[in-house]
């Protein structure tokens, strides 16, 4: 039974070293390409390396930057977020929160890359290199705020005026529509007041003879309205010859002389 123990302890030592050989293996190859610059080859082989280990913390680690450098930055910060859940070491932590907050911070997600450069602080408080892109991050999160607020400003003022000139235009089409329709009664009214005095005007011919006729035709009067007219006459000129009467004797009165004696 100690035989056999010791047999398989011999073998799974074996296989370990094997595996560690192999994952090593396509770690060196990666890190070869990745210094030429060809980053998509060395994705390539530290994923490759991860199917040999998945726990392979340089794998890892290196395929953030490899992606990173590809500016993937979304899948960047997935690789450093994993490594740092499975890394104890405090000071590999703040070197993958580092680059992490690198990631985010390309991503223009400055309030998470803030709180990256925090958590690398945390682990290594001497790292320089993350407190001076903690305040940029931070600077960084004060403008993409302002300019938010800048930009919700502009929406709100632009919604503002929309509303405004649809009001506006709403308020001249109905004076439009107003000023439409009394020229319209207006017209109407004058058409019909031209109708009535066209209607005065355009009389029948016939009506206009006849009209003139009677204004040309002196008015009769009845038989006993003339005999009466005929008798004041007569008693006119009866006065008027007593009064001529009248005046001659007076006048011959006044020619006489009286006798002297």
């Amino acid at each position: 039974m100690k035989i056999l123990k010791l047999i398989i302890i011999i073998l799974f030592s074996i296989s370990t070293t094997l595996v560690a050989q192999k994952e090593n293996k396509m770690i060196r190859k990666g890190n070869k390409v990745y210094k030429e610059g060809n980053y998509k080859d060395a994705e390539v082989d530290y994923r490759k390396a991860l199917e040999v280990e998945n726990n392979s913390y340089k794998a890892e680690f290196n395929l953030g930057d490899a992606l990173y450098e590809q500016e993937n930055y979304e899948e960047s910060a997935k690789a450093f977020i994993e490594y740092v859940e499975k890394k104890s070491d405090k000071n590999l932590k703040s070197k993958a929160y580092h680059n992490l907050g690198n990631s985010l911070l390309k991503a223009q997600k400055y309030a998470e890359s803030v709180e990256a450069y925090k958590n690398a602080l945390r682990n290594n408080p001497d790292d320089l290199d993350s407190k001076y892109n903690l305040e940029y991050a931070k600077q960084k999160l004060i403008q993409q705020q302002q300019q938010k607020q800048n930009k919700d400003k502009q929406d709100k003022d632009k919604k503002e005026n929309k509303d405004e000139n649809k009001d506006q235009e709403q308020e001249q089409k109905q004076d439009q529509e107003k000023e439409k329709k009394e020229n319209e009664e207006q017209k109407n009214k004058d058409k019909k007041d031209q109708q009535e005095k066209d209607g005065k005007q355009e009389q029948p011919q016939d009506q206009q003879k006849e009209d003139k006729k009677e204004q040309q035709q002196p008015k009769k009067i009845s038989k006993k309205d003339a005999e009466r007219m005929l008798q004041a006459l007569k008693d006119n000129e009866k006065e008027t010859l007593k009064k001529i009467n009248l005046e001659k004797a007076k006048a011959a009165g006044r020619g006489k002389s009286e006798k002297d004696w």
